[in-house]
């Protein structure tokens, strides 16, 4: 029941805070507009009644870009919960084994040809090449992971995370290669690795959100064996479950939602690892209220960071989004910690 009334709280703020977040811009617009132009999607509204540039304000620049800062903070907090359930790690995120640094590394990849070739090819200028480039880093790096650590005999998690380190490491210096090979290109590099959302469309929402959905879907359906998992790998065996087969497949779920998150938005730094301890804090550490949960409270977190970030500063000027989040997710984060901490000093004998 517990779990029910704190799905809802967070399932009515998050519909609210779509709509609040609309009301956020340079231009005034009226609550009563969005409203007309949501009812004229769902048929409701003649479309021909809304002012034209009305319409493209609300539904192509600011809801756009809404739903898409949803659907990364929630991906993000639960691949989050995902890589810590598997490496049994608290402090694992989305970033901890490469991924994102491959991610970071097919991005930057990406400026520096786009700006050592010029133009981009006609049939991705509506995305843009960086989301492309951004999501085969990402999975390149997360075959390499898998790559090294089988050479030690297997998927187990100590080597994961090693392997994770040495790839992350070597895409770093990389990244710093490319940079200092082109300047013109070191604060578009710089920008996009901080995270951001500015310029986002329809485009990066339809190319983002069918990964996010099967990953999402992939992960939910390994719940059961994450939850036995967490004991440890030699009860979890004991217990039927194939414990190599399942950390390959949870990796490669939670790792393609950080690879869609990250091509699309940049690095986003402790939405994955803040999110699941909070929501953990509340619901318990089974995964399948822990993944809803923290579903929905990354998306809501998110919104609003995006919100901060492009409204905080006049002029128009944005904030990265990957500032903001870490301005708030380092104090909480630390809370969280000094908290269970206190606990665990309490529950000593």
């Amino acid at each position: 029941m517990k779990h029910y009334m704190l799905f809802s709280i967070f399932t009515a703020v998050l519909f609210l805070s779509l709509f609040l977040t609309c009301l956020i811009g340079a231009v005034s617009i009226a609550p009563g507009e969005i409203f007309r132009v949501f009812l004229a999607q769902l048929g409701v509204v003649d479309l021909n009644s809304i002012d034209p540039s009305i319409f493209a304000i609300i539904w192509d620049i600011r809801f756009s870009r809404i739903l898409l800062s949803a659907l990364v903070g929630c991906a993000l907090a639960i691949s989050g919960a995902a890589f810590q359930g598997v490496l049994i790690n608290p402090l694992a995120d989305p970033f901890t084994i490469g991924v994102a640094s491959g991610a970071a590394f097919g991005a930057t990849l990406a400026i520096f040809l786009g700006s050592a070739f010029g133009e981009i090819p006609a049939w991705v200028q509506g995305l843009g090449i960086i989301p492309i480039f951004g999501f085969l880093g990402a999975m390149v790096a997360l075959f390499f992971v898998i790559a090294f650590s089988r050479l030690s005999g297997g998927l187990r998690r100590e080597t994961m995370i090693l392997s994770g380190i040495v790839v992350a490491t070597f895409l770093s210096a990389l990244i710093s290669l490319l940079k200092a090979l082109d300047e013109e290109s070191v604060q578009a590099i710089v920008f996009w690795i901080m995270g951001s959302l500015q310029g986002r469309s329809w485009a990066h929402v339809g190319f983002a959100m069918p990964y996010i959905v099967c990953g999402i879907v992939m992960l939910f359906f390994l719940t059961r064996e994450l939850d036995i998992m967490t004991l440890g790998d030699e009860q979890a065996k004991q217990l039927g479950v194939n414990v190599e087969k399942i950390r390959y497949l949870v990796l490669i779920g939670a790792s393609i939602l950080t690879a869609a998150c990250v091509s699309v938005s940049g690095v986003i730094g402790f939405v994955g690892l803040v999110i699941p301890h909070m929501v953990r804090l509340g619901l318990g550490a089974r995964h399948t209220p822990l993944f809803i949960g923290s579903g929905l409270l990354g998306a809501i977190t998110m919104i609003w960071s995006d919100a901060i970030s492009r409204s905080i500063l006049p002029g128009g000027e944005e904030i990265p989004v990957g500032v903001i989040t870490a301005l708030i997710g380092g104090p909480v984060f630390f809370l969280i910690l000094v908290k269970s901490k206190k606990e665990d000093l309490e529950t000593e004998p």
